[in-house]
């Protein structure tokens, strides 16, 4: 029988990204081909619900996967099939919602009257990694409550991977020969793995386990609350010889203390200052980012400037700016002095034109300095800073994606592109380097 046609599409988070990528390895082993949307005769979308927008987005998705030529069945899954699976129903009775990821391959099977028995019939595909830096979630759901927040609801409540499982999938990306796992998790600095030496294994243990157990070159974290940053995992971090890259996604989401305190966040702004300060003081080459909202409810003129403040005084590499988008259900939703939509647009152009100016002095600050990088396609990369970065000399030392490169930091064009030049492969990567008559 031949392989039947699937497309993945994923909205959303880091985490949603991840569990796509393993949908389409799973899919693959399952004997599906995956193809483009447009050839698709089943086509999987991991939905989205962190704000009304990305739910709005989800269901035009649906709407468009339904559309495309081949008229195939849609399965719904993620964060808007948890908390409104009716509502992607409703869209056609194309659609079949299946709110629990590890559910799909099966219901896409039967979707489509292939039984689990019958996936012999179909030749299985070989499952490859599709990035140079490859996502492995070791944790899911969220046990704090910010009031702002529906994510707690459509995850449920905080679990973990178990070590060995984490290890697992670690091993399987060093022996793809890639670079980089970034780890990932819904409220990563919550993990708590179960192992067999020790039945508590926290994040900064975890990172602990993997640079002993394994030899992949270059770590990760994706995004981490404030307050799950010890001075434990900020010394794993500087005495890691560089194996975890220098870099931290600190949702603070308001450098005001007020502002702070409404959304239901567990610390001040002066202490989050603090933190930075410690984590620059241990790590320097450090590269800071951040999530942060504007215009959340009762946000005066002046707690705006307190976190515009703040982000300018941090210095972050870069910023994920969000305008507040009330959720039904939180409370958020429901408190007195909502900001008008004209002054969050005003807020939110002002946030972002700071992150533009501190990304590219961020960047220009590394000039004259060496750094690891990640060459992800052609001469294009990631920096261990996680600016994005063109490479000049591979080509002359026969050097291909993917590979762990050092590389001398020379400029910063107007677009933000870091140039910089090969110095060698990192000593971190055990790839040999091909020769030119290869």
């Amino acid at each position: 029988m031949a392989n039947p046609f699937v497309s993945v599409i994923n909205l959303g988070c880091r985490v949603n990204r991840v569990e796509s990528d393993r949908m389409e390895r799973d899919l693959s082993q399952a004997g599906f081909a995956l193809v483009d949307p447009d050839d698709a005769e089943l086509i999987v979308i991991n939905t989205c619900a962190v704000t009304g927008e990305a739910e709005a987005k989800t269901r035009k998705a649906v709407r468009h996967a339904l559309g495309r030529a081949r008229e195939p069945l849609v399965v719904a899954t993620g964060c808007a099939a948890s908390l409104h699976p009716e509502a992607l129903r409703d869209l056609s009775d194309r659609v079949a919602v299946v709110p629990s990821k590890v559910e799909v391959v099966s219901r896409a099977l039967k979707l489509l009257g292939l039984e689990e028995s019958a996936r012999g019939d179909c030749e299985p595909c070989e499952p490859a990694f599709r990035q140079a830096r490859v996502g492995v979630k070791v944790q899911d759901g969220c046990n704090n409550r910010c009031t702002y927040c529906i994510v707690w609801k459509a995850r449920g409540p905080e679990r973990s991977v178990p070590v060995d499982a984490v290890l697992e999938q670690v091993r399987d990306v060093e022996e793809a020969g890639l670079p980089e796992v970034v780890l990932t998790g819904v409220n990563l600095g919550a993990y708590d793995g179960s192992s067999t030496n020790d039945e508590h294994v926290e994040i900064d243990e975890l990172l602990g386990i993997i640079l002993r157990e394994t030899t992949i070159p270059q770590i990760r974290l994706s995004s981490i609350e404030p307050m799950d940053v010890s001075d434990r995992l900020i010394d794993r971090i500087a005495e890691s010889q560089g194996r975890i890259a220098p870099f931290l996604h600190l949702p603070v989401q308001s450098g005001c203390t007020a502002t702070l305190e409404r959304m239901g966040r567990p610390y001040r702004a002066e202490e989050f200052e603090d933190l930075c300060d410690r984590i620059r003081r241990r790590v320097p080459s450090v590269a800071l980012s951040c999530d942060i909202i504007v215009g959340f409810p009762g946000e005066t003129d002046e707690e705006f400037e307190a976190s515009l403040g703040l982000c300018e005084r941090v210095g972050f590499s870069r910023m994920h700016v969000f305008r507040y988008s009330a959720r039904p259900g939180t409370p958020a939703a429901t408190m007195p002095d909502q900001v008008p939509p004209e002054i969050m647009a005003e807020r939110s152009q002002r946030m972002r034109e700071l992150a533009e100016r501190m990304a590219r002095i961020d960047a220009q600050s590394r000039c004259g300095t060496c750094e690891r990088a990640v060459i992800e396609q052609g001469r294009r990369g990631t920096l261990a800073s996680f600016h994005r970065v063109e490479v000049d000399g591979l080509d002359r030392e026969g050097i291909e994606a993917p590979a762990l490169v050092d590389v001398a930091i020379m400029d910063v064009n107007a677009s933000g592109l870091v140039k910089a030049e090969l110095v060698r492969r990192s000593v971190l990567d055990n790839a040999p380097v091909a020769s030119k008559g290869d």
